[in-house]
């Protein structure tokens, strides 16, 4: 017997951080089979996507009830006298809640993958603070569109025919033709032949263009001598700068390509202030083009409950924040950490070879979707549902806007949050019991 058909209005992606909202699929039983207006990664999220076979929990590889995980799992961060807990993009702000109170209850150290990717920016918006505005607006209203360091042709797909650059808005009534459009990038992308100017500038050079654009628009001296081995010529700063200025509503797209080069929040600083200097003479932006799903929404729960985007200690019962002290690389690459949790996110595939080797030393809990490097590699394991395909919640785009999740069916699995809730119940209880032995 043929499954009945639904179709799902108005889902949400959570791929990447553009979390287009204006998703159709189409559902034969536990299958997507087709995903309107999404993009080339949008349709491979969704129509890839299984609903998973195996156990929902094991411990040190083998089945268990999710009972004896929990409780395994929480004698595991209780125990611990220095716990961290990491990851968090790919899920529900709802789960990423659960997961700081947690940290805050045994005094770990909490962390997402911000560090490994926009962390400079997030500590460059601390020191020059941001000059920021919603998609939404880009929109209905930019008419220059600078993307630094940034290949959204192929991170971001529809980031273009969506929010920036393609779109019919209401100040910008002709879309593209009311537009333009400038790629700045160390070679040569597939983002480039969409770019009415093209900058290539020398690899780890992006500070020095940046202050010099600023000099520029400042109205300082520079001479050509200055800009040896940036690449670029001051007649092609000046155009840009003249460009900048007589916009009417100018924004600047930074990615990973600004945040994690030489320099890094020193660069993000310098596109930040860039954009604070222009600002008296036009309206002026800067963005950064976050990329998992809910990389936003973590860091911005995290900032709720302590103050901190990444990268937060709580074993003294306040929070700290000192990337390279309490980020997870680097405690796990000094041998500092003593248990893990990870929650949809893969170390063991992508973190440095010390980093990987202690944690493979040191008892961990891991949460994913499917099985990865880490989950084989965990002391307990859970398998859980996978986030706006069969979990409800909230998560953020990268312009710091919540979307909500329509999920297209239900999952044999727990999400997260279900996981981490009875979790944060048990460590609790473990607690009260240390706490009454104590006594």
């Amino acid at each position: 017997m043929q499954n009945e058909l639904k179709v799902v209005s108005n889902a949400t992606c959570t791929f990447c951080g553009c979390v287009c909202d204006d998703i159709e699929l189409t559902v034969e039983g536990s299958h997507i089979i087709k995903a309107k207006n999404a993009c080339v990664l949008g349709k491979a999220w969704f129509l890839n996507h299984q609903a998973g076979e195996g156990p929902v929990a094991r411990i040190r590889g083998k089945e268990s009830t999710v009972e004896e995980a929990v409780e395994e799992a929480a004698h595991i961060l209780v125990d611990a006298k220095f716990p961290i807990i990491y990851g968090l993009s790919d899920t529900t702000c709802e789960a990423q809640r659960v997961a700081v109170a947690i940290a805050d209850w045994v005094g770990a150290s909490i962390d997402t993958t911000t560090s490994v990717c926009h962390g400079p920016s997030g500590m460059a918006f601390q020191g020059v603070g941001e000059i920021t505005c919603s998609l939404g607006e880009v929109r209905n209203r930019a008419d220059l569109v600078i993307f630094w360091g940034s290949n959204p042709a192929e991170s971001h797909p529809r980031h273009w025919g969506r929010y920036s650059t393609m779109p019919k808005g209401l100040f910008v009534p002709n879309g593209r033709k009311d537009r333009t459009v400038v790629l700045v990038d160390v070679r040569r992308t597939k983002s480039a032949p969409a770019a009415d100017i093209f900058l290539q500038i020398k690899p780890r050079k992006d500070f020095e263009v940046l202050w010099m654009l600023r000099a520029l628009v400042k109205g300082l001296t520079i001479n050509e001598a200055d800009l040896i081995d940036t690449g670029v010529t001051l007649e092609q700063l000046q155009n840009l700068v003249d460009k900048m200025k007589a916009c009417k509503f100018g924004v600047l797209f930074f990615g990973m390509g600004l945040s994690m080069t030489r320099g890094k929040h020193l660069n993000v600083e310098a596109a930040l202030a860039l954009a604070r200097d222009l600002n008296a003479f036009t309206r002026f932006y800067a963005n950064p083009m976050r990329g998992h799903g809910n990389v936003t929404g973590a860091d911005n729960v995290v900032s709720w409950q302590t103050g901190y985007p990444f990268g937060v200690n709580l074993g003294r019962g306040y929070p700290r924040f000192n990337p390279g002290e309490f980020t997870t690389t680097d405690t796990l690459a000094r041998k500092e950490a003593d248990a893990a949790m990870i929650i949809a996110s893969d170390p063991m595939g992508n973190f440095s070879q010390a980093a990987r080797d202690h944690l493979g030393s040191i008892p961990f809990i891991a949460l994913d979707t499917k099985e990865t490097s880490t989950t084989r590699a965990a002391a307990v394991a859970f398998t859980t549902a996978t986030y706006g395909i069969n979990v409800p919640g909230t998560v953020y785009r990268m312009d710091d806007v919540p979307i909500p999740l329509r999920p297209a069916f239900e999952s044999p699995y727990p999400s997260d949050e279900k996981i981490l809730r009875a979790l944060e119940k048990k460590v609790l209880h473990l607690l009260h019991e240390k706490l009454q032995a104590s006594n």
